[in-house]
């Protein structure tokens, strides 16, 4: 940082820790022990990606990267905000595996240049009743949030069915959950990931 950004108060961002998403497996057998959720074996990685730069040639070196350490296939797929998520899914659903490709899909990005672009990292779970929880990974905090959607599956802003997140249980996942990852505090950050893959 230099002397005149100094003066103007302006701080240099803090690179952010992907180590953090090792933290997952652990908060996996948390919520399982606790209130019966399983991992789907489904994550993703949200950025928008940025004009210029071909979003295939970005997916492709994604691809080659997984693919050299025998992992899955990455899936593109975009939402109606306009940002792309990279889903990769275990079968069966294995996090610790899940979290070691979701770490080398954000690396390859961040070593590519899309660092700013990079959003969220996402894993979800699921009860027996169906309900799905996921699990949120600020990229620029290096922080989690839970987020639990309580409508329908595939309810959109524009469907019939109202948009709504159990705000109660995000509050006691964020309380379970404190021991085994770095919670966000600020839950102005929590936003909702609607249409997210896995949930």
């Amino acid at each position: 940082m230099g002397l005149f950004d100094s003066l103007l108060g302006r701080s240099k961002p803090v690179r952010p820790d992907l180590d953090n998403l090792f933290g997952l497996p652990s908060a996996a057998i948390t919520l399982e022990a606790s209130l019966g959720l399983h991992p789907t074996g489904t994550g993703s990685v949200a950025f928008r990606a940025p004009e210029g730069r071909a979003f295939a040639d970005v997916q492709s070196d994604v691809q080659q990267l997984l693919d050299a350490g025998g992992g899955p296939a990455v899936e593109a797929v975009g939402d109606e905000y306009g940002y792309t998520w990279l889903v990769v899914r275990t079968d069966p659903p294995d996090v610790s595996s899940l979290v070691t490709d979701l770490h080398a899909v954000n690396t390859s990005l961040q070593d590519s240049g899309f660092g700013p672009t990079l959003l969220c990292s996402l894993v979800s779970f699921h009860d027996d009743s169906g309900r799905r929880v996921g699990l949120v990974y600020l990229y620029k905090q290096g922080t989690f949030y839970p987020f639990v959607p309580s409508t329908a599956p595939g309810a959109t802003i524009t469907g019939e069915a109202p948009l709504r997140r159990d705000n109660l249980l995000e509050i006691q996942l964020r309380d379970l959950l404190a021991d085994d990852l770095r919670m966000e505090k600020d839950t102005a950050r929590w936003f909702a990931v609607w249409g997210a893959p896995g949930l």
